[in-house]
């Protein structure tokens, strides 16, 4: 139920095309060729809509749901309310994503450069690509096929972009290569001078920053996010990173495939990501630290050593979850403690 006049829903699809979408399987003696012609809430779906369950926390709504085909786990299939018709998947979040995205696909590149773009002649667009207004391309550029460059963005000299990757409005690239398939969202910032420089008591002396970017394919990147290039080596984004809006990423840093970085977090420069690594918001990591792979890193944390692979951590600074949470623990007697004495 998105606005239609910002969103445009495709569709109806029959019953039988979302199970497969989703990767789900349809209860027996369910008819297939029923036709839906949208997602929504459970709070708010109607009989032509498709929902999901993914927490428990929903199950009340979901028993009062008035979808008319709902995504959920089979353990929860004897809650559905009569007439609810269900794809079952262990994975329902996953399959409401992919349903979702079939009725919302990707809006296209509409090809064509708007008057007011400024392209240097040397630069190269491959075909079916779309230049917003006020968009400038620098000498030696080179965009790939369908991309979809909006609004006042900047695309430096000799940047590389991949096919099929969107760059939003008022964004700036320099000194890197883009790989296909990724999304640069507004005012984001690429290739940005490092941070490095030499300190001394008579003035600080820059260090020329000598490297680039490197963005690996489908990579996401969020409004106002900015990722510095290389002092020598280059920056690096692996495949498939999720970094999301106002995230800083210093020189030489090497974010591994899959890591995801939640808003306002911060890697300092030549860290270390390893693959599947995840910085919730806030959390700050320290210079020349390797974060083993599938490591999670708590909400405000402050991590100042190395984390082995697959371990959480929380606080600051950031030290085991469970130590954590025991010196939680003993800080709360110790305040009630002193809370009793003060009322002796």
């Amino acid at each position: 139920m998105a606005d239609s006049r910002f969103f445009k829903v495709t569709g109806p699809f029959t019953l039988s095309r979302l199970a497969e979408i989703a990767e789900a399987e349809l209860q027996p003696d369910v008819d297939g060729e029923t036709l839906f012609s949208d997602v929504a809430p459970l709070d708010v779906a109607g009989p032509d809509d498709v929902s999901f369950l993914d927490n428990r926390s929903y199950i009340g709504q979901f028993m009062e749901s008035g979808a008319g085909a709902c995504i959920v786990d089979p353990e929860f299939a004897d809650r559905a309310p009569k007439g609810m018709r269900l794809l079952l998947t262990r994975r329902p979040y996953r399959g409401y994503a992919k349903v979702a995205q079939a009725f919302y696909p990707v809006v296209a590149a509409r090809p064509g450069v708007h008057p007011s773009a400024q392209v240097d002649p040397s630069a190269e667009l491959g075909d079916g690509c779309e230049l917003g207004p006020g968009v400038v391309v620098g000498a030696e550029a080179r965009i790939g096929r369908a991309c979809r460059i909006e609004a006042n963005a900047v695309i430096g000299d000799a940047v590389e972009i991949g096919d099929g990757t969107v760059v939003g409005p008022n964004a700036s690239l320099a000194f890197c290569v883009i790989g296909r398939a990724c999304q640069i969202h507004a005012g984001a910032r690429i290739g940005t001078r490092g941070f490095g420089f030499s300190m001394d008591p008579e003035g600080f002396v820059d260090v020329p920053q000598l490297g680039r970017v490197l963005v690996e394919d489908g990579v996401e990147i969020g409004a106002n996010s900015t990722i510095d290039r290389g002092a020598g080596p280059d920056t690096v984004i692996g495949a498939g990173a999720k970094i999301d809006n106002l995230v800083q990423i210093g020189h030489n840093v090497q974010i591994g495939r899959g890591c995801v970085l939640v808003a306002q977090s911060g890697v300092a420069g030549s860290t270390v990501l390893q693959d599947f690594v995840a910085v919730a918001a806030q959390a700050g990591v320290s210079g020349h630290l390797k974060i083993g792979a599938g490591a999670r890193i708590g909400a405000k944390a402050g991590v100042m050593r190395d984390i082995p692979g697959g371990m959480t951590v929380l606080g600051s600074p950031a030290r085991p979850v469970r130590e954590f949470f025991r010196l939680c623990a003993i800080w709360e007697r110790q305040l009630k403690a002193r809370g009793r004495k003060k009322d002796e």
